[in-house]
């Protein structure tokens, strides 16, 4: 319970805390260079932990060593940039997490640009505190776990079901995205990554 009161404190603090946060020690080494934890049973807060995991290794591998040439391409067509989409996946990382914590989303158009580098750190900590959530909490009850917006003093909700087609899914898609991106911009992803087994495969000597 301490560590999820952390995760809670630390991930709706205000943007000053966070941006002081992102530097300190507990943080320094980024979760999914692999996936940790294989599920005992097949519940379905495992099924979610697992999907959860398979997004945050993709989305590792997929912005790890991304280059401002990189961010900054633009598909054209009225498509987003990559940094657009880091931007978006972060947001999605949020409602997972927020759905699975039981908080509220809270709409609010005053949100500051944040940094690459940031992004990619909160989203990475966003779906881990998700995942540690499903794996440790076993009383949490995925019906009770409804999608949650706040503006102002009024709270829209959907059902759980609607965070597995629509941000968990969009997330996993946008992380596509962002993949193909930057081969297009001449950096492709370490090509080492197996996305099958969630895990790194040994260089060949």
């Amino acid at each position: 319970m301490k560590k999820l009161l952390y995760l809670s404190l630390f991930f709706y603090c205000s943007n000053a805390t966070i941006a002081q946060d992102l530097t300190m020690d507990s943080l320094s080494v980024l979760p999914y260079v692999e996936i940790e934890h294989t599920p005992e049973d097949y519940s379905g807060n495992s099924v979610l932990m697992r999907m959860i995991d398979g997004l945050g290794y993709r989305y590792y591998w997929g912005t790890e060593g991304l280059r401002p040439e990189d961010l900054a391409y633009d598909p054209g067509n009225k498509g987003a940039t990559c940094q657009a989409l880091i931007k978006h996946i972060y947001g999605l990382s949020e409602v997972i997490y927020n759905t699975v914590a039981q908080i509220p989303t809270e709409r609010s158009s005053g949100v500051s640009d944040l940094s690459f580098e940031a992004y990619r750190t909160k989203t990475l900590h966003h779906l881990k505190a998700a995942s540690e959530i499903l794996r440790t909490n076993k009383e949490l009850k995925l019906e009770e776990c409804q999608i949650q917006f706040k503006r102002e003093e009024k709270v829209s909700s959907a059902p759980f079901w609607n965070l597995m087609n629509g941000p968990l899914a969009d997330a996993i898609y946008h992380t596509g995205q962002v993949v193909s991106y930057r081969r297009t911009t001449g950096n492709p992803i370490n090509p080492l990554v197996s996305v099958f087994s969630g895990k790194n495969r040994s260089p060949k000597k």
